[in-house]
């Protein structure tokens, strides 16, 4: 598999000998990725090593982290693409290959890059393209943005928000881990900007009431205006900049719903799981 690094969002540095292999980090990815992305890796025999993303934006630590690494899986957990261009310039020095999963978000604009307003992850692409790095982008929106959704459901039934006719297309975290493992591990991939979906896209509101049906609960969708989002998404602390994004995003797909890709039949050899069966899966956390 080479010489890979595995930067997860966990708590302490670590180093977990597997075999003799070289170790994997992953920067900066929580949650369900990162969880599968260490469990795809060890179980290929990969030495997993963790560090905590405070250590992201501390060049020293970084640098020390990532000695020897032939390839770094990044993810960037912050509001802002502060720090970043220290952060980048470390990996570009240490390491032969970047994985960077950014946000479905980006977009490209002709003439000017990518682009991803309110979000630092064009600005991340756009600093990897500058600094020579080989590197591949994973562009992708996992299901797990759903599970901000369940408080409201377990307690109302209901999920209020903006932008329930929106057409979205988000991608199994297991998926996206595979597509992450995959491109880490062979050759062929350098300069990839690769669009992660799920197999079919669905508005926000069908979203939620597949939810409902797979909890054993009626769920419906209350749609509220655009402001009254931005005011709520502000009180749990987002930038305006980032909320603005995130609403333009949204708005954005009203009138055109995302597309799925085959992205990760084609690298994985497996079809995109679908939103029904993550929900099947996750439904306890629903009830």
């Amino acid at each position: 598999m080479g010489r890979l690094i595995f930067l997860a969002y966990v708590r302490g540095m670590t180093d977990e000998r597997v075999d003799g292999t070289s170790p994997v980090t992953v920067i900066g990815v929580s949650g369900a990725v990162g969880r599968h992305v260490g469990l795809q890796l060890a179980a290929s025999g990969v030495r997993v090593r963790t560090l905590p993303p405070r250590d992201l934006l501390d060049p020293a630590t970084l640098e020390a982290a990532v000695q020897g690494a032939g390839a770094v899986l990044l993810g960037w957990p912050f509001s802002t693409a502060d720090g970043a261009a220290e952060t980048v310039g470390v990996l570009a020095r240490e390491v032969g290959r970047v994985v960077f999963l950014s946000s479905a978000a980006v977009r490209d604009v002709p003439g000017a890059g990518p682009h991803s307003p309110g979000r630092p992850e064009g600005g991340i692409e756009a600093l990897l393209t500058a600094c020579g790095v080989r590197h591949t982008v994973l562009r992708a929106h996992g299901f797990a943005a759903a599970l901000e959704w369940a408080e409201e459901i377990r307690s109302t039934g209901s999920v209020r928000g903006y932008g329930g006719a929106a057409g979205l297309n988000p991608v199994d975290e297991r998926d996206i881990a595979a597509v992450a493992v995959r491109t880490l591990a062979e050759d062929g991939h350098d300069g990839a900007r690769y669009v992660l979906t799920g197999p079919e896209s669905l508005t926000r509101a069908e979203q939620v009431e597949i939810i409902g049906e797979a909890a054993g609960r009626p769920a419906c969708w209350q749609e509220v205006s655009r402001e009254t989002a931005r005011r709520r998404m502000s009180a749990t602390g987002r930038p305006p900049a980032a909320a603005d994004g995130a609403l333009d995003f949204v708005h954005a797909r009203l009138t055109g719903p995302e597309p799925a890709t085959t992205t990760v039949r084609d690298l994985t050899g497996h079809p995109a799981r679908g939103f029904r069966a993550w929900a099947a899966d996750h439904a306890a956390l629903f009830r």
